[in-house]
């Protein structure tokens, strides 16, 4: 398997050298919403550990990663009034993985919505912004 490569997209957010539009962090995982969302309030969960796969993280790790999604899950159904969830993890090319740093999907759905195409729409930065805030105060309150 290729090796992980620390100037991916999430390496660069987790160093603050790209913006993101932060929902919750902590000493070992950092969630923030897609840009290109496939529905309103998608959200990427992911280790700031640097691993490229749910393959090389650590099990205890991985634990905390899933525990934290669930709770992000929670709190998208709740923000976003919705019907059903989405989670979707890939590995590696053959998997769909795009970006080469171990991410979960947490998509809210609505009943009779079906998902935007993969990367054709980027979202308006307000629209993000207030997402985060909500589903950011949705987890604090």
């Amino acid at each position: 398997m290729p090796s992980y490569d620390p100037n991916n997209v999430f390496a660069k957010i987790l160093r603050g050298e790209l913006p993101a539009y932060k929902v919750f962090a902590d000493d070992k995982t950092f969630a923030f919403l897609d840009i290109m969302p496939r529905v309103p309030g998608h959200t990427l969960v992911i280790p700031k550990a640097p691993v490229r796969t749910v393959l090389d993280i650590e099990p205890n790790d991985l634990a905390h990663l899933i525990k934290v999604t669930q709770r992000i899950a929670r709190a998208a159904v709740k923000v976003f009034a919705a019907d059903g969830l989405t989670i979707q993890q890939f590995n590696e090319p053959a998997g769909g993985q795009v970006v080469f740093h171990l991410h979960i999907h947490v998509l809210p759905r609505q009943n009779g919505v079906p998902l935007k195409p993969p990367a054709t729409f980027k979202e308006d930065p307000a629209v993000l912004s207030d997402q985060a805030l909500r589903l950011a105060g949705a987890l604090t309150g």
